[in-house]
């Protein structure tokens, strides 16, 4: 799959708004055949910087989501908000899906 992690600085008078501002793109993205998830989450440390986590089923997935028109969209729409530009990890890696983190490993009854 390919997993991807973003960082975004959002400009300080728009934070607040930054999930109303990106919801298009997230439930568009969100209903791509091969997206297998895109959450994300407010740091926090800094209000206003929200970290996005998602992944696509395999490279052609990968690029359909990059070439879909709502990609483009965001590519126009969500700058304007942004305080800098976002910071990416973005890697390949075995696997559909999450797995437990053993160390961590909570056992009930």
């Amino acid at each position: 799959m390919i997993f991807i992690t973003a960082r975004f600085a959002v400009r300080r008078e728009h934070a607040d708004r930054w999930p109303d501002i990106s919801r298009a793109f997230t439930e568009a993205t969100r209903a791509e055949d091969g997206c297998l998830w895109f959450d994300w989450s407010r740091s926090l440390d800094d209000a206003s910087e929200y970290v996005l986590v998602e992944a696509f089923r395999d490279d052609e997935a990968g690029a359909a989501h990059v070439g879909s028109e709502h990609f483009r969209a965001a590519q126009r729409e969500l700058p304007p908000y942004l305080a800098a530009t976002p910071r990416v990890v973005n890697a390949t890696v075995p696997g559909t899906g999450w797995s437990e983190l053993g160390e961590m490993a909570v056992d009930r009854p």
